[in-house]
């Protein structure tokens, strides 16, 4: 994913770079070429494996929305993950600054907007293109903060994609048969998604661990209760929407979460952050397999486009800081 910090979206799994420990990659020699081989190719097994899990737990939530609505979904989803992450890591709550705690404030705030947005998307428009628009925030995020001439020109291809995108179904510009409301809460998921690197970085200086992540992700569940009640009412509270919910949250969170940072043990962050771009197709794939969502030939070459640029982004990236 094309940022200054390795962290994915809800779509992608909002895993922290940040709180990570240091994701220096691990090499052996060069007799040891088979080894070599299976150590380099084991993070790259986790991270891919983190997107499927990620993609396809959106794609369950999707159709677990007529149930509980995009609103109630993401309160599942935030509440279980919640529980889960501060059972595991016992955050403590004393010796921090009100700066402190206004990072994590505002960390919870960037995480239940990106969720949010983003399921308020996926339940409008097809899984591909939601995440295909989404992953524009941490493009833009990385080029405002590059300010280097060559990912302008990444950022014209991704853009190249997005036009492409608009004519979806044959409806030319105006997003044609993607749902307009759809699609702009997919582009403020991605808004909220360069906060949320933004602020995830900045937590994992401030809080050990996952400790911060653990009490973000319980802010933005806070935050995210009473609009789910709202949507969903007593709908929340029954067993199989409940067990539904549960597994969103172990593949959209949990499950990602723990092989990313698995996978950040044993690998440089920017080739995480290259692996993040494939998000879309990931999704798009997801979206066929589960929800019999199609693209068009033209979807996919504005998928790959934006993939891409993100990409491109990256590795600019990297070459700046081995210069």
């Amino acid at each position: 994913m094309p940022a200054p910090s390795s962290s994915s979206s809800p779509a992608a799994s909002p895993a922290v770079a940040a709180t990570a420990p240091d994701p220096s990659p691990t090499q052996g020699s060069g007799s040891a070429s088979g080894s070599g081989l299976r150590s380099g190719l084991g993070p790259v097994a986790l991270v891919i494996s983190a997107g499927i899990s990620v993609q396809f737990g959106a794609a369950l939530a999707v159709m677990i929305m007529p149930r509980a609505g995009a609103a109630g979904v993401v309160t599942l989803r935030l509440a279980a993950a919640a529980i889960v992450l501060l059972l595991l890591c016992r955050p403590k709550v004393r010796g921090y600054s009100r700066a402190d705690w206004g990072t994590v404030l505002a960390f919870g705030v960037a995480m239940a907007g990106m969720n949010g947005l983003f399921y308020q998307s996926i339940d409008r428009i097809p899984l591909g293109p939601a995440v295909t628009l989404e992953v524009l925030g941490p493009l833009a995020l990385s080029v405002i903060v590059s300010r280097r001439l060559v990912n302008v020109l990444w950022a014209g291809l991704a853009l190249g994609g997005v036009v492409l995108l608009s004519g979806h179904g044959g409806g030319g510009l105006g997003f044609g048969s993607l749902d307009p409301l759809g699609a702009a809460f997919a582009l403020g998921a991605g808004a909220m998604w360069a906060a949320y690197i933004v602020f995830s970085a900045r937590t994992g200086r401030r809080f050990p661990q996952a400790d911060g992540l653990a009490l973000a992700m319980a802010v933005a569940a806070v935050i995210s209760l009473p609009l789910g009640i709202a949507e969903a009412g007593s709908d929340l509270l029954v067993p199989s929407t409940l067990a539904l919910g549960l597994g969103v949250a172990v593949l959209s969170s949990v499950l990602p979460y723990t092989l990313e940072l698995l996978a950040l043990r044993r690998m440089p962050a920017p080739t995480f952050a290259i692996l993040m771009s494939l998000e879309p197709a990931i999704a798009a794939t997801a979206g066929f397999l589960v929800l019999n969502q199609a693209m068009s030939a033209l979807d996919a070459l504005a998928i790959a486009l934006v993939i891409a640029a993100s990409m491109g982004a990256v590795r600019s990236q990297i070459r700046r800081k081995d210069a």
